[in-house]
């Protein structure tokens, strides 16, 4: 069998494959694992933004209540193992090699499969085998074709729709929620916070199609906030007040609103959680790099991570940028994105907000130069400099903000993971 490295390096060599849409090579290689995913209780998730975030105060709520919870998500930010976690804990790396092993066995060399193919696989394998009670499902692109969508769920959740993966999902919103909207199943509730009116139209169009009782944030459940960030819940069978996120930022109680949807669908099918699981569940929710706030010693400036990476999560950061600023000192970011992504877009949105910028990027092949998104800042963009090493330019950053200031990493889940292994002090040799 091989070593993890070696596990890890043979499924990211399946990346030069790319991306490929559909379901009937995963469906062949579980068949001939015995059908996993038939085994599993299963929330699905699909949407443009916040779907770890929902996934993460589900998956939290659930532990409160005693549940044995799996978790898959893509992608990591650090280390490969963050892809598979049983009740928070995320796999042993010796269990990744045996499972890559059992799933390569099975594999058909005339159809070779996509690296999301066969993880997925890998993930179904692995929560059947230790039996968890629920497990928590994240798309990895769109919904209809993604590998995930063979699963079965107890529900279905779609968070919000926006402009991503215009080559793969259609150029418009309407296009893109007909992709969302595959994640969908017949008489399965579908939980969503879809608000506008043609990607809406098509999520419910889909819904009726499949008599799917559909739970609508903003109906169905309504959110309150209040300015000391705490904020009310009302749902269909729970009123809760007073409740309190772990998970920083403006929009997570949108978020809080759609994992309590799915909490409640969840009690109605048998399972023994309630309310005050999930109230217990948001004050511990844990999930790193949206808008997450990085130790450091006293004298230095506070540190903050956000992978915001389309144009919804620039948004998203910046109507929480207030929440991250110190009175009197600079907020300087360091800023790294992808070159596939709306780079001109996303550095308008969120560079006006920052006192400096220094323009970089981790170490991966889709990341765009640090050159690049100068060219591509906006003429109002703020004093910048670069620095194609990100160990570097964070260092640089700190010393621009001042101990009184404030740096902020941002553009991409790519960029944060990186930033959290050099802030960490561990190996980048995990990354993808």
């Amino acid at each position: 069998m091989e070593t993890y490295e070696q596990a890890v390096q043979r499924l990211y060599d399946l990346q030069k494959f790319g991306i490929k849409l559909g379901l009937n090579s995963t469906e062949r290689l579980l068949a001939r694992l015995g059908d996993p995913h038939l085994k599993l209780p299963t929330v699905h998730l699909a949407g443009t933004n916040g779907k770890g975030s929902v996934g993460a105060m589900l998956e939290a709520t659930l532990r409160q209540a005693g549940l044995k919870t799996g978790f898959y998500t893509s992608p990591h930010l650090v280390r490969f193992t963050e892809r598979f976690k049983i009740d928070g804990q995320e796999i042993a790396e010796n269990e990744v090699a045996a499972l890559a092993d059992d799933v390569w066995r099975v594999v058909d060399p005339s159809q070779p499969p996509t690296f999301f193919e066969i993880v997925t696989a890998m993930a179904f394998l692995h929560f059947a085998r230790r039996g968890v009670d629920v497990l928590i499902l994240e798309t990895g692109l769109g919904g209809r074709l993604d590998a995930t969508n063979v699963c079965r769920p107890l529900a279905s959740l779609i968070t919000n729709i926006g402009l991503e993966h215009q080559d793969f999902l259609g150029k418009t919103l309407a296009s893109i929620a007909f992709e969302k909207a595959g994640v969908i199943k017949p008489a399965t509730p579908l939980i969503h916070g879809v608000s506008q009116k043609p990607a809406r139209a098509v999520i419910e169009a889909r819904a009726r199609e499949m008599a799917a009782p559909e739970i609508r944030l903003g109906r169905e459940i309504t959110c309150r906030r209040r300015a000391d960030e705490s904020f009310a819940l009302r749902g269909r069978l729970w009123r809760l007040d007073d409740l309190r996120c772990n998970l920083r930022g403006r929009h997570q109680p949108l978020n809080a609103a759609l994992a309590l949807g799915a909490t409640e669908v969840l009690a109605e099918k048998g399972l023994a959680v309630g309310p005050e699981h999930f109230a217990a569940g948001l004050r511990r929710v844990d999930w790193p790099g949206r808008l997450e706030r990085w130790p450091t010693d006293e004298g230095e400036p506070a540190l903050w991570l956000d992978g915001a990476h389309n144009i919804p999560s620039a948004k998203a950061l910046l109507a929480s940028i207030d929440l991250l600023r110190r009175p009197g000192g600079p907020l300087v970011m360091v800023v790294g994105v992808m070159a596939d992504k709306a780079v001109d877009k996303i550095l308008a949105i969120v560079l006006p907000a920052a006192d400096r910028v220094v323009f970089s990027r981790p170490g991966y092949s889709r990341a765009a130069t640090p050159q690049a998104l100068a060219a591509a800042a906006p003429k109002d963009c703020p004093p910048s400099e670069i620095n194609d090493d990100l160990a570097s330019a964070i260092q640089r950053a700190r010393e621009l903000a001042g101990p009184e200031g404030v740096v902020l990493i941002t553009g991409s889940l790519f960029t944060v993971g990186e930033a959290r292994a050099i802030l960490g002090g561990m190996p980048t040799s995990d990354l993808p």
